[in-house]
């Protein structure tokens, strides 16, 4: 490895989190100038963009995060990478969780809940079938990554 490249590459650690904040930035505001028919894939895996209520400042965010089909809405896994903490937007769910969640131009109000102990099992194989590498996530991390059940509102 030469000396230029990062320590992140290749040892297995999430990218730091100003990068992780500038990608975000970028690839929400491309799709929106695509009128969302672009940057609905991040290295061939599909995204949705996620719009939540931020727990500190309020103000309205989206966010493209990885799209794991279920039932009627989406599972959420607040992942990180596999970082130490939770993503910033875990907290925001917590404090907020009505959202809206759009894929390839379908438009969802759904609701977001912490996965249960007794589901995760279960959820895990769904998330890891649309996400390969969350399974490497939960290899870098002593910490129980959340997932979120996000079904329609009622």
């Amino acid at each position: 490895m030469s000396n230029d490249t990062p320590a992140s590459a290749g040892s297995g650690s999430p990218p730091p989190r100003w990068l992780l904040k500038t990608m975000t930035r970028t690839h929400v505001a491309l799709h929106r100038l695509s009128g969302g028919r672009w940057f609905n894939k991040l290295a061939g895996d599909e995204v949705c963009f996620v719009t939540m209520t931020g727990a500190k400042s309020g103000r309205t965010i989206t966010i493209p995060l990885m799209y794991v089909p279920h039932e009627d809405g989406v599972l959420l896994v607040a992942s990180q990478g596999g970082a130490p903490k939770n993503p910033v937007w875990y907290g925001n769910l917590v404090k907020h969780p009505d959202i809206e969640v759009n894929h390839r131009g379908r438009n969802m109000a759904l609701r977001a809940r912490l996965a249960t102990a007794e589901e995760k099992p279960a959820l895990w194989p769904v998330c890891d079938q649309h996400y390969a590498p969350y399974a490497d996530y939960r290899k870098r991390t002593d910490r129980d990554i959340p997932i979120f059940v996000c079904e329609p509102r009622a």
